[in-house]
């Protein structure tokens, strides 16, 4: 990795820290994302979309286990979800009590993914703790597929940076599954 992608995913961990929102490229879209136990970063973020917090919010990683503290899982659900690997898959799994509801919204789940796109992987590495990953649009618009369509819909917007880089070629999002009973919600 060239000096200058090691300073810009710094740059992006430390807009995370500080409880920036972030716009980052995914498999198949741009995404928004925050320290998901920055409850102030959160509320930023679901406004900035119009989103309710009742929905719930997906968490991604570049380690599973870095979701430990999160998920009441079992080894089943633990194979379940290693044997997908590296698929682009989001699993909902029984969340912890602890979570906080910005993250679970009406459930007692959490969604989460280990990302297979290299640049959210790394910045998952570099922030060293999971990140919250939703769509980059306002609710009820097509998500970005570019840094400047992320720029469109958010232009007046100055907490918000962009880590640029090209998404993952996906055409679809991530298909998500319940990680007990194997259902695919989407």
């Amino acid at each position: 990795m060239s000096y200058l992608s090691t300073f810009r995913l710094k740059q992006a961990s430390q807009q995370l820290e500080v409880g920036n929102i972030l716009a980052y490229p995914t498999e198949a879209v741009y995404g928004l994302g925050c320290d998901p136990l920055n409850e102030v970063a959160v509320m930023k973020l679901l406004t900035l979309k119009q989103r309710s917090i009742d929905k719930g919010l997906i968490l991604i990683t570049n380690d599973f286990f870095q979701l430990d503290s999160f998920l009441d899982y079992d080894e089943k659900i633990l194979r379940c979800v290693r044997e997908s690997f590296p698929a682009v898959i989001t699993w909902i799994i029984p969340a912890q009590l602890w979570v906080p509801k910005w993250l679970t919204g009406k459930h007692q789940t959490l969604a989460i993914r280990v990302t297979a796109h290299p640049l959210a992987k790394k910045l998952c590495e570099q922030f060293d703790f999971p990140i919250v990953s939703t769509s980059a649009n306002p609710s009820y618009q097509p998500p970005a597929q570019s840094a400047l369509q992320v720029r469109r819909y958010f232009s007046q917007q100055s907490d918000l940076s962009i880590l640029n880089g090209q998404t993952g070629g996906n055409k679809q999002p991530s298909k998500i599954y319940d990680a007990i009973t194997g259902r695919c919600f989407r």
